[in-house]
């Protein structure tokens, strides 16, 4: 307890991570941490969670990663599927036409070629409920009135120190203050982040001076491509639209009048001067001749703001007080990216933060947040200032551009596709990215995440997904492509290799934690009527579902090939370390100095 002037106790608490904000960011950092093992505080200041608007939908990367939590099944479920793209363009007698129809996701090596439309409230419920199994709620009506941060050295280099002291304040009501000291400190508090203003963390960039509204409704129209993700370049502008859950669709669209909804005293939109009517008014313009009314007087939800495209100056000040999703980055949603970036952001974090809490890994660790993570989001800046300018010059009408313009937009779209799909995000080389020894599979590229492949299981025949096999639990992932097995020269190379991970100074040993911090799952490029389960050396069989085969399963149907796709030779082999997020940190060949180059890699930042 603590005592102030007067006299009035003031209630002090204790914790690993105190994380404001319950925006997507925040709730899927929190679920991460506390499944981990890492005593967790999430506090925001709303009353109660968005049930409605917000961002509106999952790319395919985001898509895996909900699914290595567990969590994706409850979005294919309830979500709209988005598998086409239509583009319209306006024809002479002043109507629209469909000159394209493609597929949503051109990113090559999937797993799921399709986005998912979903509120943003309904994502962070999946997330809260959870999060609610292992005890954690969000704080509601609270909020950060101070944060202080130890200036010793020694203590911020322990991440067993409270260096962090923040005054939470209840709103309403008694108005009740709490003094927590915490570990570390997230703000996951959006655009308008009082953690990075209390942090003194700037932010890059502009605001355009672009307004655009946003209404989400249920529709009565008779635009045939109203289920699909589409573009409208139409005489008096252009707007898209995306399907939702419930049958609701989302129109985004510009304002035909700026000036009319700006703020002058803040420079930002005001809701107050526009209306759904107005927005939808406006729309009605761009689609025509196609009409869109409103089934049941039913509109969830909207909106109207400025794009901004700005990214934070840093990530985090000494490693101990955090920011992640709109409180680093903000750009437009024509990026497609709000949720899903948020989402990445804290993927990307969770596993780290967990380790140097343990005492598993080197403070070092975390720096690779702000390395990874700052780089990718001014790389989706430049991608939306570029696909921003493209998009309004197709608001021309279609006697104002040219043909190389139209083509431009399509090249775009597809060139853009594996970044706005998160499936080509790569991190740079780093303590945690290694690709010294690349050319061992030479198609798992080191950086980017795991590309998925069925193999089938040599215990009782049933295919898997290796991404199925990859959850994220905080453990490594050691994947043994160790050639075939029925071939003496193969099982020679492997079992040199199994040596010398089995020796006390190997990474297994050392910094394996009795199956805490590694998982390890062999794959034989045998075939089933060569090889059974029993020939496999028994270091890879501890369990049946750690062994795999590269083969076809016996329906004809699945597996098969894999080797080939990452690039494998099928008898040298290779060995991929996978990192808890799902991505390949380092490919090394099946060799005693393979292994010996994987313990020094650890040793780089492993305690």
């Amino acid at each position: 307890m603590a005592s102030h002037d007067n006299a009035k106790a003031v209630a002090e608490s204790y914790v690993d991570v105190l994380i404001v904000g319950a925006g997507p960011a925040g709730v899927m950092c929190a679920n991460a941490l506390v499944h981990a093992g890492v005593t967790v505080r999430i506090v925001d200041k709303r009353l109660e969670g968005i049930s409605a608007g917000q961002a509106d939908g999952l790319q395919p990367r985001t898509l895996e990663i909900l699914q290595s939590y567990g969590l994706a099944d409850q979005l294919f479920n309830e979500g709209a599927h988005v598998h086409r793209v239509a583009n319209y363009e306006p024809t002479p007698d002043g109507g629209l036409k469909r000159i394209r129809l493609s597929a949503a996701s051109t990113a090559p090596n999937a797993r799921w070629t399709f986005g998912v439309g979903m509120s943003q409230g309904r994502v962070e419920e999946i997330f809260l409920a959870s999060m609610q199994k292992k005890g954690l709620a969000v704080e509601r009506a609270t909020v950060p009135t101070s944060l202080k941060m130890s200036g010793q050295a020694d203590g911020l280099e322990d991440p067993g120190s409270y260096v962090n002291t923040v005054v939470l304040q209840k709103v309403g009501g008694h108005n009740a203050t709490e003094v927590v000291h915490a570990k570390f400190v997230l703000g996951s508090d959006g655009a308008h982040s009082w953690v990075r203003k209390a942090l003194g963390i700037g932010a890059e960039g502009t605001m355009t001076n672009s307004v655009w509204g946003v209404v989400d409704l249920l529709p009565d129209t008779d635009m045939p491509d109203i289920r699909n993700l589409t573009y409208v370049h139409s005489s008096e502008g252009t707007l898209f639209t995306i399907p939702r859950e419930r049958d609701l669709v989302r129109l985004y669209v510009p304002q035909a009048n700026d000036s009319e909804v700006i703020d002058p005293a803040t420079g930002r939109a005001d809701k107050n001067r526009s209306s759904a009517e107005k927005v939808l008014a406006q729309a009605r313009k761009l689609i025509y001749p196609y009409r869109m009314e409103v089934k049941d007087n039913q509109i969830d939800w909207w909106t109207i703001y400025i794009v901004g495209q700005r990214v934070a100056d840093r990530y985090s000040v000494h490693d101990r007080a955090l920011i992640a999703g709109d409180a680093c980055h903000t750009h437009s949603p024509k990026a497609g990216q709000g949720m899903n970036a948020a989402l990445g952001d804290s993927h990307n974090l969770a596993w780290k933060l967990a380790y140097v809490l343990k005492g598993w890994a080197k403070m070092l660790l975390l720096r690779t947040y702000e390395s990874e993570r700052q780089k990718f989001a001014r790389d989706l800046i430049e991608f939306d200032k570029q696909w921003s300018k493209l998009f309004m010059a197709n608001s021309l009408s279609s006697e104002d551009r040219d043909d190389a313009s139209k083509k431009l937009f399509i090249e775009m779209m597809n060139k853009f596709s594996g970044f706005t799909s998160g499936i080509g995000i790569r991190y740079s080389p780093s303590t945690i990215v290694n690709p010294q020894y690349q050319t061992s599979a030479s198609n798992l590229i080191v950086g980017e995440r795991m590309i998925p492949q069925m193999f089938i299981c040599a215990a009782d025949g049933r295919p898997v997904e290796i991404h199925d096999m990859l959850p994220a639990d905080s453990r490594f992932k050691l994947l043994v492509f160790g050639g075939d097995i029925a071939v003496p020269g193969d099982l020679e190379r492997l079992r040199e290799a199994t040596s010398a991970t089995e020796r006390p100074e190997s990474f297994l040993s050392r910094y394996g934690r009795a199956g805490a911090v590694f998982d390890v799952l062999y794959f034989s490029s045998g075939k089933q009527a060569n090889i059974t389960y029993a020939d496999f050396p028994q270091f890879y069989g501890t369990h049946w579902k750690k062994a795999f085969l590269d083969d076809v399963e016996l329906s004809g149907r699945f597996g098969g090939g894999g080797y080939e796709k990452y690039g494998i030779d099928p008898h040298v082999g290779a060995m991929v370390i996978i990192r808890p997020d799902g991505y390949v940190g380092m490919v090394a060949p099946l060799s005693l100095h393979g292994v010996e180059d994987i313990t020094t890699n650890f040793d780089g930042f492993l305690l």
